[in-house]
């Protein structure tokens, strides 16, 4: 069976692999991207060019919502587009807030107005923050700790509130940290990988990051966009995080990362006194969580028999050998 789908912000991390995954099951793709002209190459995402649709859209826009739903007439939707580096949501919490509520709400409306469209909407884990237990799964307490997780979760709750009084096929992808070597280097595991990879090529000797005792749950892209289609197509509409269940340091990071590289982390100078090539600058250390950000996937692996294909040691690997060739060696 064929689909039309809409992926809206098809030229982020997400939305590439998201693209790609169902391009290869036949489906057509109708992308949003803010500007058309040149997105996809700018992107990375050159190959795509002529198999995904391209319609301009801003999130902000609520009439431009309706339109591209509209002209999409999409089967599915996937809603990926936001803004994604959470620190900036505590620079204007104007931006983000319209660009996730506003643009989650317009867009759900848009797609009641055509029945039997069915829509996922991508969360975060950043809509848990203080939820008072670790792992977190879909019933847990829900307190923000960001400007982006209180907007995350209004529209989470939109969400589930439209499902259940509407009786509509909209699901809520509760995603946890996932990467690739797609993932810009102002995000951590990017500046890690990168960094090591630098190092490896002898065009860094060290590397400055904060906390290597912060958890976090990393997962690959690819298999966290495979769970937003098995939880789509699942005859039942419902929430369900995606996420590996496996808690990792800053610092299992950073060691997978040297390992991957084949290089060794400690070194000895030529005084004779070992030297660590990370170098931790407190400026950059954040508070301690009480709570670590760590999805509980029971759902997702029980309801759709979702089985992530890559471990964490496999896509850190897959990052470290991305950016050692970005570097010629």
């Amino acid at each position: 069976m064929t689909r039309r789908v809409l992926i809206t912000g098809v030229t982020g991390q997400d939305g590439g692999y998201l693209a790609e995954h169902l391009l290869a099951a036949g489906d057509e793709v109708v992308g949003t991207v803010r500007a058309t002209d040149g997105a996809l190459e700018r992107a990375g995402l050159g190959h795509l060019a002529g198999d995904v649709r391209l319609l301009p859209l801003d999130l902000r826009d609520p009439d431009a919502v309706r339109r591209t739903v509209a002209t999409a007439d999409a089967d599915e939707i996937y809603h990926l587009a936001a803004p994604t580096f959470v620190p900036d949501s505590w620079d204007d919490p104007t931006e983000v807030t319209q660009a996730i509520v506003t643009g989650t709400a317009a867009l759900l409306a848009a797609a009641g107005a055509r029945e039997g469209t069915r829509v996922l909407v991508a969360s975060s884990s950043e809509i848990f923050g203080d939820a008072g237990v670790s792992p977190q799964d879909e019933s847990a307490a829900t307190r923000p700790r960001s400007p982006y997780g209180v907007a995350k979760l209004a529209a989470h709750g939109l969400v589930r509130t439209l499902r259940e009084r509407h009786d509509r096929h909209l699901v809520s992808a509760v995603t946890f940290n996932h990467e690739s070597p797609r993932r810009p280097e102002r995000f951590l595991p990017r500046k890690v990988t990168a960094g090591v990879a630098a190092i490896a090529t002898g065009r860094a000797d060290e590397i400055t990051l904060g906390d290597l005792r912060a958890v976090r749950d990393w997962s690959h892209a690819k298999d966290v966009v495979a769970g937003m289609v098995l939880a789509l197509r699942h005859e039942t509409a419902d929430d369900y995080v995606l996420a590996s269940g496996v808690p990792h340091t800053v610092g299992d990071l950073v060691d997978a990362a040297f390992r991957a590289a084949g290089v060794e982390r400690h070194v000895t100078t030529e005084s004779g006194e070992p030297r660590d090539r990370v170098v931790v600058n407190p400026a950059f250390v954040r508070p301690p969580e009480r709570w670590a950000p760590v999805g509980d996937p029971t759902r997702a692996r029980e309801v759709l028999g979702w089985r992530p294909a890559y471990t964490f040691d496999a896509l850190v690997a897959e990052m470290v050998a991305a950016d050692l060739e970005r570097l010629g060696s």
